[in-house]
């Protein structure tokens, strides 16, 4: 079943989606594309611009998922800091990864001049809040030494100064650091925008066409939807936090996590001028983080932990209204004008996954709340890997999947994790 657009201000406030018919024929193609969020969407597009033929199917419209309900924040890297990159990988390796992820945000804003994408776009830097000592010392200190030494003209924030930059009650954080790569932008239409792009290169997208099955036919796939087939050479999943059993296990590879976000009515331009004066997007070091940022008509809109899967209500709210009246007291008491929530693919080991699952079939999967940036990269990776680029000469990881154990039982297993997550925020705050 075809499944609506959920209500979001992203959605409310979006440009046009683009008018695409859904599958009712037979295709053919070099590359078929499975799923239209940002990772499928850059795919198809750097695989149309090298002149391949691309057919893109989508079980709903290009951002349904994640890509058209994040906080629209272009962050700049993994979560995994230059230094652990290359003690993971290999200081060759470690160094490729760094320097492609660490240019990801180029390649969101060479996109959208590129092509004119109209997504409200800002490079406006983005802020990383320590919540605590801890914190500061142990991942934003480190980290913006780490980035600085790449050349980043990165910026360390003592309590004053993050409060300044981010217009918040003085102690809300106890420092923090500037990352000038990155910024904000509307999610829903930087989605739309790339699928605009990828037609214009020549890919053709067919939304409201789920895929029901991939069969082997000699040295093609078949790609089956209701409506109609396409026989392509090569295919790329790109399913991310969605991900079914199309592929047996693929699904099991990952952790899909709901992420909730709450947007105020428009501010009051006096208390607008003192909330993020400059345009950053904030995220901060708990585990259970919270990240925030204002829209572009003012509403402030803080995300973190959903206690619901899907369609919450404003009831679901309380602890991010808290949350606002905590660090923005100014704007205590707004009334909340959306909520809404989506599913985030997280990896046990916090790197994104890229796969050869078999000869002709790539997945790319689990940018863990990094995605704007981070699948825009990833979609360019699988548009090489299809391509023909060797495995090897990928300035990535390309690995077989490997199930996370117990799988079946991970809800339990983040409630738990979650519970437990909530203490040592706690703890962390108070030191």
């Amino acid at each position: 079943m075809v499944q609506p657009l959920p209500t979001s201000l992203w959605a409310a406030t979006a440009s046009p989606a683009g008018a695409y018919a859904h599958l009712d024929r037979d295709r053919t193609a070099d590359i078929a594309v499975v799923g239209a969020g940002y990772t499928g969407l850059s795919a198809a597009l750097h695989l149309a611009q090298a002149g391949k033929k691309v057919v893109v199917l989508e079980a709903s419209e290009p951002g349904w998922g994640a890509s058209g309900r994040n906080g629209g924040q272009i962050i700049a890297g993994l979560k995994h800091d230059p230094e652990k990159l290359q003690k993971a990988l290999g200081e060759h390796l470690g160094l490729r990864v760094t320097q492609e992820f660490g240019s990801s945000a180029d390649l969101v804003f060479s996109l959208i001049d590129r092509y004119g994408i109209e997504c409200n776009a800002q490079r406006s830097g983005w802020i990383q809040g320590a919540h605590g000592k801890k914190g500061f010392e142990e991942i934003v200190g480190p980290r913006c030494r780490q980035w600085t030494a790449q050349g980043v003209e990165a910026k360390l924030l003592d309590q004053a100064e993050m409060s300044v930059l981010v217009g918040s009650r003085e102690d809300a954080y106890y420092g923090g650091w500037l990352d000038p790569r990155g910024g904000v932008l509307q999610p829903l239409s930087y989605a739309r925008g790339l699928a605009k792009a990828a037609v214009e290169e020549g890919a053709e997208i067919y939304p409201r066409s789920p895929v029901q099955a991939l069969r082997r036919d000699h040295d093609s796939w078949e790609v089956k939807t209701a409506g109609g087939n396409v026989r392509a050479a090569q295919v790329i999943l790109a399913t991310n936090a969605y991900t079914d059993s199309l592929w047996p296990g693929l699904r099991q590879t990952v952790i899909p996590v709901a992420s909730f976000q709450a947007a105020t009515r428009p501010l009051p331009a006096s208390v607008r001028a003192t909330i993020l004066p400059g345009g950053q997007g904030v995220a901060d070091t708990r585990r259970l983080l919270l990240y925030f940022r204002l829209d572009h008509q003012g509403r402030l809109v803080m995300g973190g932990r959903s206690p619901v899967d899907d369609a919450p209500r404003f009831e679901d709210a309380r602890t991010l209204e808290a949350a606002i009246a905590r660090i923005f007291p100014q704007a205590a008491g707004t009334p909340l004008e959306f909520v809404w929530s989506g599913k985030v693919a997280i990896t046990k080991d916090t790197m994104p996954h890229l796969h050869v699952l078999a000869p002709g079939i790539h997945a790319a999967l689990g940018c863990n709340g990094r995605g704007v940036a981070a699948c825009t990269v990833m979609g360019r990776l699988l548009a090489r890997l299809a391509s023909g680029t060797q495995p090897q000469d990928i300035p990535y990881p390309v690995t077989a999947p490997h199930p996370i154990p117990l799988h079946a039982f991970r809800k339990l297993a983040v409630f738990t994790l979650s519970q437990w997550y909530r203490v040592l925020d706690s703890l962390d705050a108070r030191t």
